[in-house]
């Protein structure tokens, strides 16, 4: 028995050791094609797109990178670290050219040296926020320009890196940029707005706004769903839930609470922040979901059905539900919201060039100052 087990472990032992080898084998074989293909790229002529152009492909990249700086053994470094690690490389020496691969080519990322002749850092950050406000900008800077990097970020630089780096450094610091702009793009909301059909164990998506058929919608961004006898439920709708993004709790109204129609029925928590939802009825607070709190994260997956806050025994059913918005009026009202949502993003970011303000992302108001949420909190909850 004794020696079985043994040759059960030698076994597990050995395959671990050839499957780490053969990794090891397969990386090593990696590097070298993109060695090699990196000595190969730097022969080929791309003057005709750039005069100082400098491309170095690879199969697969994780991510497609210009970057732009005047000094050539900066862009060596950069080529020779990113391009083994895996990334597609573009290098060229002067703001203009960049702007104008920017124009023809699709990048994740570009890096712009803070100090360049004719073209700085500062101008080729707004520059390309400006034609190409999908790319993430950048900064490298010295020690001693840290401070003008930092300033940057107003304008649309997602973060700066230090001269001189190490291998490792760069390779961390363009990991990191890597993670956070997938990230950001996982909870890109697609301006779309669609009617679905939602039972109890159903999820809503997390890049489109959705309606369940059937649910009313209050211009204060509650969802109503009548019962029978006369009962509604109501809960926080979808739009409210993305854009506020993470909630930390509800303050549920009390039981035999009456309210009437606009007055404050429940609150949201965000940290030190609350929002006031008022009630979409009139009539007394029947039931409360005592369980919600229990599990706040469910919200992540959907605001309605069993995420409702509470019932309320309606009194005025007959001349209050026609206020409300049902099917394709609610999508219009949706698709109402979704603009002014630009518009008041597109007023914040007045006089910087940032992220285009056309674009809403789940939790924009987690972000947000205290006088754009107060804004926020004023155009589309009261």
């Amino acid at each position: 028995m004794a020696l079985f087990i043994l040759a059960v472990i030698v076994f597990i032992i050995s395959d671990l050791l050839i499957r780490y080898i053969a990794k090891r084998v397969k990386e090593n074989k990696l590097r070298q094609e993109r060695e090699d293909g990196l000595k190969e790229s730097l022969k080929l002529d791309f003057t005709s797109e750039a005069k100082t152009l400098k491309r170095a492909e690879v199969e697969k990249p994780k991510a497609r990178i210009l970057c732009v700086d005047d000094e050539a053994v900066i862009l060596d470094s950069f080529r020779k670290i990113l391009v083994l690690d895996g990334y597609f490389i573009d290098t060229v020496e002067t703001g203009k050219e960049a702007l104008g691969l920017v124009q023809s080519h699709s990048y994740d990322f570009v890096f712009t040296d803070l100090k360049m002749p004719e073209m700085n850092g500062v101008e080729v950050t707004k520059a390309v926020k400006h034609i190409r406000p999908d790319i993430d900008v950048v900064i490298i800077t010295g020690y001693a320009t840290v401070e003008s990097a930092v300033e940057c970020m107003k304008y649309g630089a997602m973060d700066y890196v230090q001269k001189p780096f190490t291998e490792d450094e760069l390779l961390d610091f363009t990991k990191k940029l890597l993670i956070k702009r997938e990230n950001r793009i996982s909870k890109l909301i697609k301006p779309k707005v669609h009617i679905t059909h939602l039972d109890e164990s159903g999820s809503v998506s997390n890049t489109e706004f959705q309606i369940p058929g059937g649910v009313f919608i209050s211009n204060e961004h509650c969802w109503t769903k009548v019962k029978e006898y006369g009962t509604v439920r109501i809960g926080i709708d979808d739009f409210a839930k993305k854009i506020i993004g993470k909630i930390d709790s509800i303050e549920l109204p009390n039981l035999g609470m009456v309210v009437t129609n606009g007055q404050h029925l429940f609150s949201v928590k965000q940290g030190h922040r609350i929002i006031s939802f008022k009630s979409p009825v009139s009539g007394k607070v029947g039931k409360i979901n005592k369980f919600i709190n229990d599990e706040i994260e469910s919200l992540n997956n959907t605001t309605y059905e069993k995420n409702w806050v509470c019932e309320v025994e309606a009194e005025e059913l007959d001349t209050e539900l026609s206020s409300l918005k049902i099917g394709k009026s609610a999508v219009s009202f949706y698709q109402d919201e979704i603009e002014k949502c630009k518009e008041m993003k597109k007023k914040f970011r007045k006089g910087k060039e940032l992220e285009s303000g056309e674009l809403i992302y789940c939790g924009e108001m987690e972000e947000m100052d205290d006088a754009e949420w107060i804004s926020f909190v004023k155009e589309f909850f009261e």
